[in-house]
């Protein structure tokens, strides 16, 4: 084995590497930029070297930063993680040059399959299904929409390098591919270094499974069978599980035998991935090869009982593979989840940020199911503009699907973020929705789900029920607190008596009493005659200023954030959020006759939805544009997004320029 690994990379996959070799007793050493001086890779590597500013370009992927962190560390070996340097052929071979192993598949196998064009020639040489499109790199917008035209919509416009949902454009016109071609181009080059462009042919409704693989460096190639990743957003897997629920014992065997089929083709000796996309009828087609370690990877671990960083610095050292393909047996279910820094309610735009509380629950048996959970992060960290908005990767596993979903959401219930928004509700209401809960997914499953985005899901009768329990709780636990502070009056029934109050709960009103329970447990009994014909108990431990409210109500367990508003509370109950205000009778029936505050008009005014870079700026003063007319690029987490002119009319000022750095909800663009 190894005397010294450096991870050259960050965050959770950083923290990920760092904790498979803490168990085998290898050492590791920490790169880290000015963003992430005091992160928790940081902190659990053995030793830390400095690479400079927060910008990839200026850090992470200078490959002579990495090399020379070697050097002064003595790491004889590279473990690149995924993104960044991991499937760049050059880093390598320079590490090679300097007598330093890489963790990870030989460079002549990253060239042929992290290319997107050689990859697709090589793939259908070795017999492996391919998407029909065009044979070459595109070289301009003209040549994109001629060559589109020719494959017929809708294509698929997308890097010829790297993954990860960067550089992908879906076209269905002239007008999109020309647009998403300078997109996707201007993004591959700020994320991979490389320009380079293919278009072809875009599979309506498919499904995206992929192929574990893995081998080593005498001749031995398995697969470990598939995951399902069809739960997208712009290109991006938001929700991953192992195995299908789509594929047949036929099916999988074929596509498991064209991966191992193409990977020895470049004679493969690493973990790797071999993407597909799978028809309605069962067709499936080779997409891509990732030549490294996937995100989702958790999920194939859990389901093979396997870990997939331990085989590749055992394969990287030399050693054959431990186990053949007859020995593969999977079992359970596994679904994961990428828990993202970014707002699901204003159109999932980043939402960076400092943790101001962040909270897990514990790893291990939850619910029907487990708990894991994979993320480089802790209370008081930020989330930086400069890389992937991600947190965790929350992973509920169990003997079935149904079993593994529940458990995830259960987990989801009790993970506390605060300080940034994150798309939690989205992942929670997503479990919860029927279609998913069926199986029945494809790539466009978000668009056609949640086609005007995401606002939130109808509460269910139990969550009311929940929501004013818990509410009506907190409210007379504060007011009996309230009410032994000398010179303070706050309103509190006799001892023994309950308090009588009006839950006003999104719009509703829910009469309930409540007592307070002073011996034994924590709690209250409850009647809520329009949620329970029963008086209701409730059993609980919480405590004014927790953000999470656990407990027990009748038979039913449960947990919901409870925030304190300037008025009354916000409780987030998975997809479903409510303002609430507690009240007495009297005071909610003077509640109902206030006025309603007539909202701002900001038609005419363009802000910046999150804080990022202006890329370009297609207007200037005086100009005239019509509704949906692109005004300007703002990138942030690599990734570049169009703000659009929501009416006609003339602009009056543009406060910005290219190059400049925005702050969220910062002016930009003013109308006249």
């Amino acid at each position: 084995m190894f005397k010294k690994i450096l991870i050259a990379n960050r965050g959770e996959i950083a923290v990920r590497v760092i904790k498979t070799c803490k168990r085998l007793g290898i050492p590791t050493v920490a790169v880290y930029s000015e963003a992430d001086a005091d992160t928790l890779a940081v902190e659990m590597a053995d030793e830390a070297v400095f690479l400079g500013p927060p910008a990839p370009g200026e850090s992470y992927l200078v490959m002579d930063k990495i090399l020379a962190a070697c050097e002064e560390t003595g790491a004889d070996a590279v473990h690149p993680g995924f993104g960044f340097l991991s499937e760049n052929a050059a880093f390598p071979k320079a590490l090679a040059e300097k007598g330093i192993a890489w963790i990870g598949p030989n460079p002549h196998a990253i060239s042929a399959m992290g290319d997107k064009l050689e990859s697709k020639k090589l793939a259908a040489e070795a017999g492996v299904n391919t998407v029909p499109g065009f044979k070459g790199e595109i070289e301009d917008d003209q040549q994109a929409v001629e060559v589109a035209a020719e494959i017929g919509y809708p294509v698929m416009i997308k890097a010829s390098a790297g993954g990860g949902g960067k550089g992908m454009r879906i076209a269905r016109s002239e007008a999109d591919v020309r647009e998403g071609f300078k997109a996707a181009r201007n993004e591959a080059k700020s994320s991979f270094g490389d320009d380079r462009i293919l278009i072809e042919k875009f599979v309506e409704k498919p499904r995206h499974i992929e192929i574990q693989v893995l081998g080593d460096k005498h001749g031995n190639v398995v697969h470990l069978n598939e995951r399902e990743c069809s739960v997208q957003r712009r290109n991006q897997k938001v929700l991953e599980e192992a195995p299908s629920p789509f594929l047949d014992a036929k099916t999988r065997k074929k596509m498991g035998e064209q991966a191992v089929a193409l990977a020895k083709a470049v004679d493969y000796d690493s973990a790797g991935t071999v993407e597909f996309i799978v028809d309605p009828d069962k067709n499936f087609y080779f997409l891509e090869m990732n030549t490294r370690l996937q995100v989702e990877h958790p999920v194939t671990e859990l389901t093979h009982d396997i870990d997939l960083v331990e085989q590749m610095i055992r394969v990287a050292a030399g050693k054959p593979l431990e186990v053949t393909q007859a020995e593969l047996k999977p079992k359970g279910w596994a679904v994961e989840a990428r828990l993202y820094a970014e707002d699901p309610y204003r159109g999932f735009l980043p939402s960076i940020g400092r943790l101001k509380r962040y909270v897990e629950p514990a790893e291990g048996p939850v619910g029907p199911g487990g708990l894991r959970i994979d993320s480089g992060v802790r209370e008081g960290d930020e989330i930086s503009m400069f890389y992937d908005p991600m947190i965790a990767k929350v992973i509920g596993y169990g003997d079935s699907r149904e079993a593994a979903i529940d458990a995830l959401n259960l987990s989801l219930d009790r993970l506390t973020v605060e300080g940034l928004q994150s798309n939690k509700p989205f992942l929670a209401a997503v479990l919860e929705e029927a279609d998913f809960r069926a199986g029945r997914l494809h790539t466009g499953y978000i668009d056609e789900h949640f086609p005007e985005g995401f606002s939130g899901t109808a509460p269910k009768e139990h969550q009311l029920r929940w929501m004013s329990a818990a509410a009506a709780y907190a409210h007379a636990l504060l007011a009996e607190r309230g009410s032994g502070i000398t010179g303070r009056i706050t309103p509190a029934p006799a001892p023994g008596e309950p308090h009588a109050f009006v839950v006003i709960l999104d719009g509703q009103d829910f009469a309930v009493e409540i007592r307070l329970a002073h011996e034994g447990e924590g709690g209250a009994e409850l009647w809520m005659p329009a949620l329970s014909s029963d008086p209701l108990r409730l059993v609980t431990g919480w405590t004014p200023g927790r953000a999470l409210f656990e407990g027990r109500l009748g038979e039913e367990d449960f947990a919901l954030e409870i925030r304190f508003g300037a008025e009354g509370y916000q409780l987030i109950h998975r997809g479903y959020r409510a303002p609430v205000l507690v009240c007495t009778p009297r005071a909610a029936e003077l509640h109902a006759r206030l006025p309603e505050k007539e909202p701002v008009d900001t038609a005419k005014l363009v802000t910046s939805p999150m804080p990022g870079l202006v890329v370009s700026i297609a207007v200037e003063a005086g100009q005239e544009v019509k509704t949906g007319e692109a005004l300007m690029v703002v990138e942030a987490m690599k990734m570049e997004n169009v703000l659009r002119a929501e009416v006609d009319g003339v602009i009056k000022t543009v406060s910005c320029a290219p190059g400049d750095s925005v702050a969220a909800d910062e002016l930009l663009i003013e109308f006249e």
